[in-house]
């Protein structure tokens, strides 16, 4: 049961919300069936399969709201849950910043089901880890890996009219690779809708690559660097940014878009003008959920960065209509695109003279939000870069560094690859940056 419909999703959603007698209701019902299989030292550890569906219903009695949630779906249970969630609103204090439900949205239609990644059989998961461990053993490295699948849907509907529903297929796999000498390692991960464009052995290549070639690294000297991050390293850091990219931390004076003296900083040139970042729900490369999370607006296509201006901030409903300007809410996104350029990693590498080669970035927090300054490790394959070739492994490093400062430094930008940030799936592509901070050394492999 753990997929409906959308009719199925539909009639359950309507007769919940007839048991309502507060003054407004909503309820939202998720449901997911979804696959794994974990390995480690060339062996699987774990598999199986999860199913799971919830119903969630909020009620509300002027600003007073309350949840109850419950995963039977008898007449009787229908009626108990709303009878709880009205129960728990009347006891809950009123929100000064409460909406009103919304009324009837238009929904984007998003094709984000692919039959393939919906048919997963454990066959095809125990064949994916194979292809993966397989070629571990025939480079004699030592592989870890995780592929999770899944194919879910979401549907929501209110005593106002709403009525939104969406399903969505999604396949993530990770792997590290480690030399049988523990000195070196490697990483890659592959993140699709559709299970058939994804190779775990072909993924698995590219880490074996990077911990065969990483071992024996040299320390090279903390500083400022030329880097090369390649999609997932630059993931890490604009999924940081994007995370904290608000209107109201921004106009309350709290982030790194506060403008001096008040104000945000919406209209201003802050990052090179190759930079380019929006979100699209109906993007084919990465579908996504066409309404917020939090109340259910509808999303659409919003430029956030575009030439390097700041185009638009997310606001909520409540923030906006606080806005002695009548700004538009504009919802937190579910998909972020980056656009890039038409080079390979392999070309940024060509043409440096001197450099750093970046797998990924590790552990990230922040330091000083007023100007975004993060630090984190580098991990998994960092190499150094001498007349356009990888010259030796090099270990890795702590960093210190602002996104603002890095999307200023770019010198060139390769092509944008699928990857996951923040819990969700964005397009980003791999950076080359000048005079990147690298604070000290790591140890770590």
């Amino acid at each position: 049961m753990a997929i409906l419909s959308r009719s199925e999703a539909k009639q359950i959603l309507d007769k919940v919300l007839k048991y309502s007698k507060a003054e407004a209701a909503s309820a939202q019902l998720t449901g997911a069936e979804t696959g794994n299989i974990r390995y480690a030292r060339n062996s699987v550890s774990t598999s199986g399969i999860v199913n799971d569906i919830e119903l969630a219903v909020e009620a509300r009695f002027g600003k007073k709201s309350g949840i109850a949630t419950i995963n039977e779906f008898s007449d009787a249970s229908l009626e108990k849950v709303m009878r709880r969630a009205e129960e728990l609103a009347k006891l809950s204090p009123d929100n000064p910043e409460a909406m009103p439900l919304l009324g009837e949205q238009k929904y984007m239609s998003v094709d984000g089901f692919a039959k393939s990644t919906a048919d997963m059989t454990p066959d095809q998961r125990a064949k994916a880890a194979a292809d993966s461990i397989i070629a571990a053993k025939e480079k004699k490295v030592v592989a870890a890996g995780y592929l999770e699948d899944a194919r879910s849907f979401a549907a929501v509907a209110n005593t106002n009219g709403l009525f939104g529903y969406h399903a969505a297929t999604s396949a993530n796999f990770t792997v590290t690779m480690r030399t049988e000498n523990g000195l070196g390692s490697g990483w890659a991960q592959s993140d699709v809708s559709d299970f058939a464009a994804m190779s775990t052995g072909s993924v698995s290549g590219v880490a074996i690559d990077k911990a065969v070639m990483s071992q024996e690294a040299r320390a090279l000297e903390p500083g400022k660097y030329t880097v090369i991050l390649e999609p997932s390293a630059v993931s890490g850091l604009v999924g940081f940014m994007m995370w904290n990219y608000d209107a109201r931390s921004a106009d309350e004076g709290r982030s790194f878009m506060s403008k001096k003296g008040g104000g945000n900083r919406i209209g201003e040139k802050m990052f090179d003008k190759r930079v380019h970042i929006y979100s699209d729900p109906a993007d084919l490369n990465v579908p996504a959920m066409p309404w917020a999370e939090d109340d259910h607006m509808a999303l659409e296509r919003v430029d956030w960065i575009r030439d390097g201006v700041v185009q638009n901030l997310p606001r909520s409903r409540y923030w906006a209509s606080q806005s002695e300007n009548k700004d538009k809410a504009i919802p937190q996104p579910n998909n972020l695109i980056m656009v890039g350029g038409d080079k390979s990693t392999e070309e940024l590498i060509k043409n440096t003279r001197r450099g750093v080669l970046v797998t990924r970035t590790w552990y990230i927090r922040m330091v000083d939000p007023q100007s975004l300054l993060l630090t984190g490790l580098t991990r998994d394959g960092t190499f150094y870069i001498e007349n356009g070739k990888i010259k030796y492994p090099i270990k890795n490093f702590r960093f210190n560094e602002s996104p603002v400062i890095m999307l200023n430094n770019i010198e060139d930008m390769g092509r944008a690859e699928r990857v996951g940030m923040w819990g969700y799936s964005a397009m980003i592509p791999a950076l080359k940056v000048r005079d990147f901070t690298f604070s000290s050394l790591s140890d770590a492999v």
